[in-house]
Order: C-alpha cells, then sequence, then structure tokens
C-alpha cells in the first residue's frame, strides 16, 4: 500500500490563495505577460555586448570578444568628461527631490477645496506636455532676442545673454525645466500618502498647542517617511540615467562641452553610427552601475529610516 505524501504547509497555503483569488492573479496576468515579452524577453540580447556583432551572421555566430568593447569605452578620451557630465546633471536633479515634497505638504495645509485643486490642475498640466514641446517653450523663454527672461534683464538694465548657448547654464535649465514639468506629477503619491495620515494625530498635536510648522515637522513629514524613503531610492538607482531626447532637443554645438552624456554618446554611436556591440556595452556598463549605486542607497537608507525596498 502506498503512502501518499501530503503537501507542504506552504504549497497548501499557495494553492488556497490561487482558488480563492484566481481573479486576480488573472487581471495580473496580462502585465506579466508584458513584462515577460517586452523587459525579460529581450535581455538575452545583452551577449551583443560581448560580441563583434555583425548582422549578417545575427546574434548567435557573430564573433566573441569578450570585454574588448567595455575596455575601448573606458579608454575612450572623453570617459571621464561624459562621466563627470552626467553625474553633473543626475546629482543636480537628485537635489531638487525635495521640491515634490515641499509642493504637497504645503498643497496639504490649502484648506480651500476649489483652489487646492485649481493648483493642482495647473501643476499636473505639464507633466502631459510632449518633450518637444517643453523644451520648444524653454528655447523661446531662454530666446536671446525675444526672450522674456533677456526682456527683464534689459528692463533691470542688464545685457542678454545666450543661455543655451552657455555651457555653464546647461545643467540648471535641464534641471529646473523638469522640476517645473514634474513637480504637480511627483506630489502625487506625497499628497496621497498625506491623506492617509489618521486626523486624530493632528487633533491631538493641535490640543497639545502645536502650531503648523511643527505638526509638518511632527506628524506629516513622519506619517510620509516610507513613500519618501521609497521614491528616493528609486530617484538614485537612476544616477547614470540622463534621457537623451531632452537633452539631444537642448543640445547644440556651443553647450557640448557640458551636454554631452552617456545617453547621447550611445544614441549617436548606436543609432546613428551602426556601432551596435560597442553601444550595447556602455549601456550595459551603465545599468550595472545604476543596480550597485541602487544597492547601496538601499542599505544606507534603509540602515537610516528602517525602509527599504527589499
Amino acid at each position: 500500500m502506498q503512502i501518499r505524501k501530503s503537501q507542504s504547509p506552504r504549497k497548501k497555503n499557495l494553492s488556497k490563495r490561487l482558488k480563492e483569488s484566481w481573479q486576480w492573479y488573472l487581471l495580473l496576468l496580462p502585465a506579466f505577460v508584458y513584462i515577460a515579452i517586452f523587459h525579460y524577453g529581450p535581455m538575452y540580447g545583452l551577449q551583443v555586448a560581448f560580441k563583434n556583432y555583425r548582422p549578417r551572421l545575427g546574434i548567435f555566430g557573430s564573433e566573441w570578444v569578450g570585454f574588448e568593447h567595455f575596455a575601448r569605452f573606458i579608454a575612450y578620451p572623453d570617459f571621464w568628461k561624459m562621466i563627470r557630465n552626467t553625474l553633473s546633471i543626475t546629482l543636480y536633479s537628485l537635489a531638487t527631490f525635495p521640491c515634490a515634497i515641499i509642493f504637497a505638504l504645503m498643497l496639504n495645509e490649502v484648506g480651500h477645496l476649489k483652489l487646492k485643486k485649481t493648483m493642482q490642475m495647473i501643476t499636473y498640466a505639464p507633466h502631459f506636455m510632449s518633450e518637444v514641446v517643453v523644451c520648444s517653450l524653454v528655447l523661446m523663454i531662454l530666446d536671446r532676442g525675444t526672450g522674456p527672461v533677456n526682456n527683464i534683464i534689459t528692463a533691470l538694465g542688464g545685457t542678454r545673454q545666450s543661455f543655451i548657448t552657455n555651457p555653464n547654464y546647461f545643467a540648471s535649465i535641464y534641471v529646473w525645466s523638469g522640476v517645473w514639468q514634474n513637480i504637480g506629477w511627483s506630489s502625487i503619491l506625497y499628497i496621497s500618502a498625506l491623506s492617509s495620515i489618521s486626523p486624530e494625530l493632528v487633533e491631538a498635536a493641535k490640543i497639545d498647542g502645536a502650531n503648523r510648522f511643527q505638526i509638518i515637522r511632527h506628524v506629516n513629514i513622519p506619517g510620509i517617511l516610507p513613500t519618501i524613503a521609497i521614491t528616493f531610492i528609486m530617484r538614485t538607482g537612476s544616477l547614470l540615467s540622463v534621457g537623451y531626447s531632452k537633452i539631444f532637443l537642448l543640445q547644440n554645438d556651443l553647450n557640448l562641452d557640458t551636454s554631452q552624456v552617456i545617453s547621447t554618446y550611445v544614441y549617436n554611436i548606436g543609432l546613428l553610427g551602426g556601432q551596435y556591440s560597442y553601444s550595447t556595452a556602455i549601456d550595459l556598463f551603465n545599468n550595472i552601475a545604476n543596480i550597485i549605486v541602487l544597492l547601496i542607497s538601499n542599505r544606507i537608507v534603509k540602515a537610516v529610516t528602517d525602509t527599504g525596498l527589499f
């Protein structure tokens, strides 16, 4: 007589959850399929970074060259300049991280519901503009001849400046135009977290004699601290990643000294130059560096706030 082995408690719990909530898992299925096909599926192409890829030979038929492309990128004369430019823009952007938090805290203090919704609508709108439109607006506003900024400067007795062609202004133009475009959208998470704070805590603080600033400091900020920690870790995970499209739209020959970053270099040599293996190696190098930074920042933030991604 055969003795049937009983299922482990973990398997029993899993099968039980599947039976009870199969409708929810069915709704998640398209998302899993999408991620598997379009995110994990193409990862087999990473081997191109270690090969001298030739389209006529295909990925598997191309010659294996190991770390040759990585060594070539590190030996590139402008390697450190691109790293410096990329880090200067991303660290500058990271320094503006509190802007969305401050805006959410300020918006939370607005008592008039209609005014609050109007402010939200106005600040959310730029997020839905394409980067082409945003960059066109930036170029128009900063135009040396007819731009409003230069008109104000001359009205105050100053001289007109060519902001977009000056390399010293490029990082500020890129970062603050991004803050203007995304501050409303980025604040949604914090506004949602603030709404989940118990009103009883706020009332108790008021009874104890706390003013508005003290309520923000001792009730609101601790209440949204886990959300702040998670979003900060995710931001640091893209420390060496700057979207090439906006940089490319604001870039010109005169500001190239500070606007040439890793992503624009990959675009130029990969899509325009056809050096697929070399550009893939650079992108892989970039992603590995981002993962390392993500792991380090997650450990640090978890040690400080007791909150982390994993």
